[in-house]
């Protein structure tokens, strides 16, 4: 937690620490996925707890509640997030939350949604005093994976906040979020990094092949780092060859072999590919796949804009449902073959 921001995170920094004269109780940070914002959030919150904040208003990392802090042990200090975020840790080796007794592993999976039962937990922590008289802090992230009735009893919260306490909520999509969520916070809006920024840092983290990993996260360095990380380029580029050579078959196919990949993976794959196309056609500009400009180039001159827009229109309500699929091998069928439909001669 003493680590310092990410270069592109000063400015905003420095932007926040003004609100401190007539700070709010409660603060969206919102912006692109995979540019720190978590990151940043957290580290305000420490700010906030911190007993001799540092100069431009930084947690001094040395008190004991920058230390409690560092462990997830603050007794001011409440982080709320889907379960399967804590399972991800956990099985990464990092620190458990302290301040959380340990729950006994279940066949149940964890769940990706923040719910009720997370927020109502919450009354006790604000409903008792804090440490040292001092501030009580509420961290939330994804704020869009709370679902309807967790974002009804967090509303709440914020119509009627308790005194001394403050609620920070990350979001990567602040269009999902209820509007009287939206209206309760003070929005602060967390920027893109300047591309040669975002590539001078991947490659400073010795990432290969920076500015193709950067470009297919969409600018976001975060990202980019974590799947070159990975072992996804195999599966991925398998996956856009077959959006290349679109067809019945290779639909067919390719759901076979890939249903046990991440269904919200292969959306967004599929979504940047026809967002490239519809920025050919509209612009003569590539963004996400630099790589296939040949292959995209041919198939933007096979398809007409009103088709592509659907299918764009399409792939938005795809996304919505991918989390939650009765067959994943049927989904991927379905999206590969209204792809592949747009490329059909006989139309």
């Amino acid at each position: 937690m003493t680590s310092p921001l990410f270069p592109w995170q000063d400015d905003a920094w420095a932007q926040l620490q003004q609100l401190s004269e007539r700070m709010p109780h409660a603060i969206l940070f919102h912006g692109a996925e995979g540019i720190g914002k978590t990151l940043f959030a957290e580290r305000f919150a420490q700010s906030l707890l911190c007993q001799s904040p540092a100069s431009g208003g930084h947690p001094c990392g040395q008190c004991d509640s920058c230390g409690w802090f560092s462990q997830y042990s603050h007794p001011d200090y409440r982080r709320v997030r889907p379960e399967l975020l804590d399972e991800s840790e956990a099985a990464e080796g990092e620190e458990a939350d302290a301040a959380e007794p340990k729950k006994a592993k279940s066949a149940k999976a964890p769940s990706k949604e923040i719910k009720i039962d997370q927020i109502r937990a919450l009354a006790d922590f604000m409903n008792i005093s804090t440490h040292r008289q001092g501030m009580r802090v509420i961290l939330l992230y994804p704020a869009e994976a709370l679902n309807t009735a967790a974002a009804n009893a967090l509303l709440k919260t914020l119509e009627e906040p308790p005194p001394s306490t403050m609620f920070l909520l990350v979001s990567n999509s602040i269009d999902r979020l209820l509007p009287t969520i939206l209206s309760r916070c003070r929005k602060f809006a967390l920027a893109m990094p300047a591309p040669q920024q975002a590539l001078a840092w991947l490659r400073d983290k010795g990432v290969d092949d920076a500015d193709v990993w950067l470009a297919e996260q969409g600018g976001a360095p975060l990202a980019a780092q974590a799947l070159a990380q990975s072992d996804v380029r195999e599966v991925m580029d398998e996956f856009l060859r077959t959006l290349a050579h679109p067809g019945v078959e290779t639909a067919l196919k390719t759901a076979d072999r890939m249903q046990k990949i991440p269904l919200n993976d292969l959306v967004s794959w599929t979504q940047r590919w026809l967002y490239d196309m519809f920025s050919l056609k509209l612009a003569e500009r590539i963004r996400y796949y630099p790589r296939y400009q040949k292959e995209i180039g041919a198939l933007a001159q096979r398809v007409e804009m009103s088709d592509l827009l659907g299918v764009l229109k399409s792939i938005k309500d795809r996304r919505a449902v991918a989390g939650h699929p009765l067959s994943a091998k049927l989904f991927i069928e379905d999206m590969l073959l209204d792809y592949a439909s747009l490329f059909d001669t006989a139309r």
